[in-house]
């Protein structure tokens, strides 16, 4: 049965053994049984408080983002000021048979938006400007996405993720953060088939499915993605509990850049502009030379806002894809923007840490690939060297606090580490982490590392025992 946090506390209170005794019998509570723990605690000058499995490897799930983060933190210098390269822009290809071509090329802004209600980095303002520019036709849009590799998915991303929001595909031309949203709100009666409709409707994409109205409390319906002819087909199946309310669901966009370009070709032909038959991708490949570029002259860039916001929304939100654009950002710094050479970069930061390379290995930089591992001794070490660096409270800062926002708010609500807990979540099938700092009840800020792994798979979640020994450490320091 599971024990409210005041009651585990007092069970951790009244234990008489070590804290890191104390700190897992918290932690091993009944339902939890094979399920594998990793936490270490340590002061600012060091001194380890609790320390269980600390040199284990653990998959930390999106306390991988701790250390993308801290990288651009570290290697990208000022992030306050908007940096006009990384816009998205618009180039004219001239054409002397006919009307020109327009060339959207994507930079790596993870922030680019189409909505009705944009006010800044908005696509709708590159078709403004074609229209100031006296353009009324045009012969078609090349989406370039050559900014970037060509790797929509990092090695080690579950399948069963990819056509979900935290699945969305890596693409140096992003619009809407790669997602398309529908809403689904269930019949009035059982038996009635629930509503399905689009919130915001990528072009060349259809809704369908079978989505039926039910009274079963564990109901359930699943959406599948693929191509039909030129169109996406996008099916809901399964059932919808008569009284739930309804559901916004959000799911990743399969194609990023020729959606991109679909979407701006929608936009030109609201707008009056003949928009041509043609869409085609322009892409850089992983391997071998790069494309050989159309001449074009630009005729529009937009200026994303600063980097810096980007960084603290992935990290208060745990945005997978604006997370791994983050590390093909930093993979600019001494290579060519992919993968490997953002990754490259994080090395570099660890190594200058003093982190031994046994300890850790990443394969992306959100957190999503099941290759991850990092021990909770690393990852709290790591976290006392960024209190040593200049940079080091604003690192902080981007940080989800307990009680009060990002993916914390619901979390420490009531508990003496409301609004005084700093963490990075991380969950994945079977995992839970939290690393991060804590402000404990005599106000001494502490460092600590927690997962949990191996989870089995008909257990409930452990956040709710992780909290709780997080809660009672803090009471007792």
């Amino acid at each position: 049965m599971r024990l409210a946090l005041p009651a585990l506390a007092a069970l951790f209170l009244t234990a008489c053994a070590s804290l890191s005794d104390r700190a897992l019998a918290t932690l091993e509570q009944p339902g939890l049984e094979g399920t594998r723990f990793g936490l270490v605690v340590l002061t600012l000058d060091g001194r380890e408080l609790v320390s269980i499995n600390a040199d284990e490897r653990f998959l930390p799930a999106s306390n991988t983002k701790l250390f993308t983060a801290a990288a651009a933190f570290h290697r990208l210098g000022d992030m306050s000021k908007p940096d006009p390269a990384r816009g998205t822009s618009l180039e004219l290809v001239p054409n002397a048979e006919g009307p020109p071509t327009l060339v959207l090329v994507g930079r790596g802004d993870a922030t680019l938006i189409d909505a009705p209600d944009c006010i800044r980095d908005c696509l709708s303002d590159l078709a403004d400007i074609v229209v100031g520019a006296g353009i009324r036709e045009i012969a078609g849009i090349v989406a370039d996405e050559t900014h970037l590799p060509h790797e929509l998915w990092p090695p080690g991303w579950s399948h069963e993720d990819l056509e979900t929001r935290s699945g969305a595909p890596v693409s140096a031309l992003t619009v809407n953060s790669n997602e398309m949203r529908i809403k689904v709100t269930p019949g009035a009666a059982v038996g009635d088939p629930a509503r399905m409709e689009w919130v915001d409707q990528p072009p060349a994409h259809t809704l369908g499915g079978e989505l039926t109205t039910t009274d079963n409390e564990e109901a359930a319906f699943e959406a599948s993605i693929f191509p039909a002819g030129s169109q996406t087909l996008v099916r809901l199946h399964g059932e919808i509990n008569r009284t739930r309310p309804a559901v916004n669901l959000a799911l990743a966009v399969q194609d990023p850049a020729n959606t991109a370009a679909l979407r701006l070709k929608a936009l030109l032909e609201a707008r009056g502009i003949g928009a041509g038959a043609f869409v085609e991708t322009r892409a850089r490949s992983q391997f071998g030379a790069d494309p050989v570029r159309s001449e074009g002259v630009e005729i529009a860039r937009l200026i994303p806002p600063p980097l810096i916001e980007n960084v603290t929304f992935l990290m208060k939100q745990s945005q997978n894809l604006h997370a791994e654009l983050l590390l093909r950002r930093l993979g600019f710094v001494e290579g060519d923007g992919s993968r490997e050479a953002g990754l490259a970069i994080v090395e570099a930061m660890l190594t200058e840490a003093g982190v031994p390379r046994w300890s850790w290995d990443f394969s992306d930089g959100s957190g999503m690939s099941v290759y991850n591992r990092v021990t909770p001794r690393t990852t709290a070490d790591f976290l006392l060297w960024t209190t040593q660096q200049s940079w080091g409270d604003a690192f902080r800062d981007t940080l989800p606090t307990g009680g009060v926002d990002g993916t914390l708010r619901r979390r420490f609500s009531g508990t003496s580490l409301e609004g005084r807990i700093f963490a990075k979540t991380g969950t994945l099938r079977g995992t839970n982490a939290l690393s991060g700092f804590m402000l404990t009840k005599s106000g001494q800020l502490l460092v600590f590392a927690a997962f949990v792994n191996e989870r089995p798979s008909e257990a409930e979640t452990a956040i709710w025992a992780l909290d709780a020994t997080l809660v009672a450490i803090s009471e007792t320091n």
